[in-house]
């Protein structure tokens, strides 16, 4: 092969892998360009109490997000999360004792009860999920869609339009309290995203996730159990959701309905503005730590420019948007080079 042949393959090649990370480079690029912008456009932007602030900001957001990679990842999806971190974070307060004038019929139990029991609460209504989309075959989105109704409901039945603000002290300290300067919220947000991505890295159900997900049929043909790794996901998605809502009352101070609304959008942006696929199988914690960043600086820097707070809603979702653009079309690529390759 001549020189100008070599160079033309190295450069073809480049092309070829630009093309093939663009999921990954593509979420980069936009938080470098975000940190630059706020950096010259604030002064007090750029400093080690404001990138404090982002994290703890973030923290509800990443526990919420970790479950929904594997969700995502098995290209599925669940639109409950938010309302589940919501019930649960009711439950834990309806079983603490409250002050008099918070009448919700409360049952006061000790604390590492209260705190089972919502966890049990998360599990079972995951459980519940999993059950209708794996064995009776009902779609992730509409199946999520109800149990999101249904939390919401059980939210409205709990609270009946009050507001509950004890909480046991286990997750008071974790969600609003700090050791040697580091908020609790902030350390237990990082050890799941840790924990999630060993899990998806080392071991055989990571593996499984990743193979339902790139295609769910040789996944069968391979003897995966995949109605298992999809249901289980699933679960991991509500256990994550409850444990966010249960340090949410704490971080926010108090319980009642509707607290964690935004937050649905919030996971799944930073999911997939990070860079993990729609169609599953690509991605993983890397991307969702990348895409929580995105959101936190963007959240932040807005309210560091004193912008209005509709036109950053306008932007988030523009955001959001250019994410889903950039994930189809990357996609497409992924399609294109597989069928050159055959």
């Amino acid at each position: 092969m001549s020189d100008t042949g070599t160079a033309t393959a190295r450069a073809g090649g480049v092309g070829g892998w630009v093309r093939g990370q663009l999921r990954n480079i593509a979420p980069f690029a936009t938080l470098l360009f975000l940190v630059i912008f706020f950096s010259f456009a604030s002064e007090s932007f750029f400093t080690v109490v404001n990138f404090a602030n982002i994290l703890n900001q973030v923290s509800i957001t990443a526990i919420i997000a970790v479950g929904l990679t594997f969700v995502i990842l098995c290209a599925e999806i669940d639109l409950s999360v938010a309302a589940i971190a919501n019930v649960t974070g009711i439950v834990v307060a309806f079983f603490t004792l409250q002050e008099s004038y918070v009448n919700i019929a409360n049952l006061p139990l000790p604390g590492l009860v209260a705190v089972l029991i919502a966890l049990l609460i998360c599990f079972a209504l995951g459980m519940v999920t999993a059950f209708g989309v794996t064995f009776i075959g009902i779609p992730s989105f509409i199946m999520t869609l109800a149990m999101m109704q249904i939390a919401d409901g059980m939210s409205a039945l709990f609270v009946r339009g009050q507001i509950a603000y004890a909480v046991p002290d286990i997750v008071l300290t974790l969600g609003s309290g700090s050791i040697f300067g580091v908020p609790w919220i902030v350390i237990v947000a990082g050890l799941f995203l840790l924990v999630a991505h060993l899990v998806l890295t080392y071991t055989r159900f990571g593996r499984y996730v990743y193979m339902v997900g790139g295609n769910r049929e040789a996944a069968e043909y391979s003897g995966v159990n995949v109605k298992f790794i999809i249901g289980a996901v699933l679960v991991i998605g509500a256990v994550c959701s409850g444990v966010a809502g249960m340090l949410g009352v704490a971080y926010f101070g108090s319980a009642q309905q509707n607290e964690f609304t935004t937050y649905l959008l919030d996971a799944i942006a930073a999911v997939v503005v990070g860079g993990t696929s729609l169609f599953g199988g690509r991605g993983g914690i890397p991307n969702t730590i990348v895409g929580l960043f995105v959101l936190g600086v963007l959240n932040n820097g807005l309210d560091h420019v004193q912008i209005d707070p509709f036109l950053k809603i306008l932007i988030r979702g523009l955001i959001l948007l250019a994410a889903l653009v950039i994930n189809v079309y990357a996609q497409r690529l992924r399609s294109q080079a597989e069928n050159a390759g055959d």
